[in-house]
């Protein structure tokens, strides 16, 4: 969403509101398009003393895998931005500054990333998930599987024979 920051400029204390919901269905993460349902994204730039504040605050629903049962699950996101908004390229390098070209502004550019930054690589579908047997693949969170709790490293087999016999 673009919005024009003519009549900001030149009014102090002057504030532009905006809201609407971005459409990220083919936002490519981890292989897999996680943003389904609409990010919905509201705020305000406002011009203090002729420095122009963007605030913003962003709802998002990210569905991800657990990452130790691959159980479906559907991740809350709230995420707040706040970035100044300038032409002046004294200090580019830092993450609170958003270089303007011109007199409008991409809303997505700017907060869209706070969004991405937000997501974990890992999320879980509860904090004692048990996850999958390796050897077998059930579902440790539905009950044992039978197999061995003990896996042997077959390279150290060899040693496992001289702890067998001195038992």
């Amino acid at each position: 969403m673009n919005l024009d920051l003519k009549r900001i400029r030149t009014v102090p204390e002057e504030v532009l509101s905006f809201c609407y919901d971005a459409d990220l269905t083919n936002t490519e993460m981890y292989g897999r398009y996680p943003f389904q349902t609409p990010v919905h994204i509201e705020g305000e730039v406002r011009n203090h003393l002729g420095i122009l504040k963007l605030t913003a605050s962003i709802h998002a629903r990210y569905e991800t895998e657990c990452s130790r049962c691959l159980a479906p699950i559907d991740v809350p996101l709230d995420v707040a931005c706040e970035t100044i908004l300038t032409e002046d390229a004294q200090d580019e390098e830092s993450d609170d500054i958003y270089l303007l070209e011109g007199d409008s502004v991409d809303i997505d550019e700017v907060v869209l990333p706070s969004l991405l930054l937000e997501v974990s690589m890992v999320y879980l579908c509860r904090p004692d998930c048990k996850g999958l047997c390796p050897t077998c693949g059930k579902d440790r969170n539905e009950g044992p599987c039978g197999c061995r709790d003990k896996q042997i490293d077959s390279r150290l087999a060899v040693l496992q024979t001289l702890l067998d016999k001195q038992q």
